[in-house]
């Protein structure tokens, strides 16, 4: 148990994105880069297990409604199917191979199949055209990088990220990709030597806002997104394994890989040291994302019923394909539902101290901003609050998706995704790898990121990048769904009991090496 853990009850989400404090704003000039965003795995757009759709994160989302999507640079991670290892991919080529479902006399050849694909990814990645990484003067707008937290925002760089990737073995067993997340920040950070190399996102954002010369602007950055802290907490549900930090160890890059959660007050420590680093860079504004409660995502479901009337928590928490009846917390992975909610309440004080950190800044004058995508997952919650009604804190509002995912039959919520006969039947919010958004989540992300740079006086344009937009301005919603293949069409053998994707996890410990390199 984590002591340090002194909060009571769920934190109301701080609904005013000033947190009370006016600034005055008296801009001159128009800053160079009008979007620039850190952080993790949320930010870069990983979903379904692999990082390969990053022209439809939410910064780039956001930077399309803004009308300067073709001066928004973001990294690409093109070939088989994106890096570590695509789930959607996989389940689609299974399905062209055996159809909807695979027979108990064709689970050894799909078995081989789906490791064949793992191979030609590891073979990608490790040894073939991923391996080489575009050398380039030009600093990412997303500088994001998939299972980063606190310390590797404060430590990493593409130098660092390079002496950390070890040389590949083709091990037959264990097919995936090695060091995945150094592979992938090598592509979102300047890599070329000898002054970029060494830079890391905090680094590369500086420069960035430093990019002033000619414009007229004291800012480089017109809005700068920050959305670290998710990996101080993750941990505790893609292992399904509640270690907490220790000092020393949790600020140290070789040692931090022990945790899967951090106690409040080395979170605070942490969050001292980049907020100190972001006060430095020259953004006009900045947007801080409180951290999700990592129990509302779906790779953690809660099983046996409700602790007690009106508590949000399960006894205990284990993968979403395991059924109330089969579970047996002697045999399958799980947390109980008393360290679940030591997650959450540390999670609540991590976002106590984010709260602070804006607050502080705004009397200081400086223009940042509270978004709360904790309280937003929270007001999508299905299971926790949506379906009972006991369980809803006195705050808690049910969120209002926009109209065109009301119409879709059935709306989208934060289920597991599920299906039949190549149709949705539940989830349709959380991607194939349970914590990760799908396309049309990551937009109501970015919906709320627009909201509050509105509240900023950002201005939006057409695609044309002049002709002002006017308020409301929202998010494009029908462009999203034609190009979320899992909402509109997720994979035909995807059933409701998720029996395949529960087998290849089982089979070959499947979730547990995508998040491996988180």
């Amino acid at each position: 148990m984590a002591d340090s853990v002194r909060r009571q009850g769920p934190r109301e989400p701080e609904t005013d994105p000033t947190v009370g404090v006016e600034v005055t704003r008296d801009w001159q000039g128009e800053p160079r880069h009008r979007l620039v965003a850190m952080g993790d795995s949320l930010t870069q757009g990983f979903q379904s297990g692999a990082i390969f759709n990053t022209g439809l994160s939410y910064p780039a989302i956001v930077a399309y409604e803004l009308g300067c999507i073709e001066r928004f640079r973001y990294p690409l991670y093109e070939g088989v199917g994106g890096l570590p290892l695509n789930i959607e991919l996989l389940l689609r080529d299974l399905e062209a191979r055996y159809g909807q479902d695979v027979d108990w006399w064709e689970v050894p050849l799909a078995a081989f199949r789906a490791r064949g694909l793992m191979d030609r990814v590891e073979d990608y990645w490790e040894r073939g055209p991923g391996r080489t990484v575009p050398s380039t003067t030009a600093i990412m707008h997303n500088l994001a990088v998939f299972g980063w937290d606190l310390r590797d925002a404060l430590s990493k760089s593409a130098d660092e990220c390079r002496k950390r990737i070890d040389t590949p073995k083709d091990d037959p067993i264990n097919q995936i990709v090695q060091n995945a997340g150094e592979r992938a920040a090598l592509r979102a950070l300047p890599t070329r030597p000898p002054v970029a190399g060494a830079l890391g996102q905090l680094g590369a954002a500086a420069a960035l806002g430093n990019d002033t010369d000619g414009t007229g602007a004291e800012h480089g950055i017109e809005t700068l997104i920050v959305f670290l802290g998710a990996n101080n907490a993750l941990q505790s549900v893609t292992e399904l394994k509640v270690v907490w930090s220790e000092d020393p160890g949790f600020d140290d890059l070789d040692q931090k890989g022990r945790f899967t959660v951090w106690r409040p007050e080395h979170f605070r420590a942490e969050l001292r040291e980049v907020a100190s680093a972001v006060s430095d860079i020259k953004a006009r504004h900045v947007i801080w994302c409180t951290v999700p409660h990592v129990t509302i995502a779906p790779i953690a479901r809660g099983v046996a019923g409700k602790t007690e009337p009106g508590s949000a928590y399960y006894p205990y928490y284990t993968r979403p394909w395991i059924s109330d009846r089969d579970f047996d917390p002697g045999r399958d992975p799980s947390i109980t539902g008393s360290e679940a909610q030591q997650v959450d309440s540390a999670i609540d004080e991590y976002n106590d101290a984010i709260t602070a950190e804006v607050r502080e800044a705004r009397r200081q004058g400086k223009d940042w901003y509270l978004l709360e995508t904790c309280g937003l997952l929270d007001r999508l919650a299905s299971r926790r609050y949506a379906e009972d009604l006991s369980a809803r804190p006195g705050w808690w509002q049910p969120y209002e998706l926009p109209p065109a995912l009301r119409a879709m039959t059935p709306p989208p919520n934060s289920r597991f995704l599920a299906g039949k006969d190549g149709r949705r039947t539940d989830g349709g919010l959380f991607s194939l790898d349970g914590v990760h958004p799908t396309t049309v989540g990551y937009g109501i992300i970015a919906q709320e990121v627009i909201s509050v740079m509105r509240l900023a006086g950002v201005q939006f344009f057409r695609p044309d990048g002049r002709t002002p937009r006017q308020d409301p301005v929202l998010i494009d919603f029908d462009r999203l769904i034609r190009n979320d293949t899992l909402v509109n069409q997720p994979p035909g053998n995807l059933t409701s009991t998720l029996r395949l994707i529960g087998w290849a996890d089982e089979s070959m410990d499947l979730f547990r090496r995508i998040f491996s390199g988180f």
